[in-house]
């Protein structure tokens, strides 16, 4: 349980410095983020989450999405993604899609 818990503030951390490094968020801005990010994570794996980011073109993008295995389809083989995108399964389009961690707003 320590164990878990220690990685698991690890990686927030290193999410969060990512933050300030790459995108010059304050520190209070990064953790808020960087949260937000680990939670929205644990809640596609459990159910369908309405959640909203900011797309690339500066528009709010609402989005539900999952990360279920009983929601999305057999995938076939292993792509590699960038580490500071979070990929999900679009529920309104059937699709995969991802955004960058940086750029998520809110849970709904």
């Amino acid at each position: 349980m320590a164990t878990e818990k220690r990685n698991l503030l690890k990686e927030i951390m290193n999410l969060a410095w990512s933050f300030v490094r790459k995108n010059g968020y304050s520190m209070s801005e990064a953790l808020k983020c960087a949260w937000t990010n680990i939670k929205l994570r644990a809640l596609l794996h459990k159910k369908v989450v309405e959640f909203y980011f900011k797309k690339t073109d500066g528009t709010l993008r609402q989005a539900f999405g999952t990360l279920m295995s009983g929601r999305i389809p057999e995938t076939k083989g292993t792509k590699k993604t960038a580490d500071n995108c979070q990929v999900y399964f679009d529920c309104e389009k059937e699709e995969w899609r991802c955004f960058k961690k940086c750029n998520l707003i809110k849970i709904a």
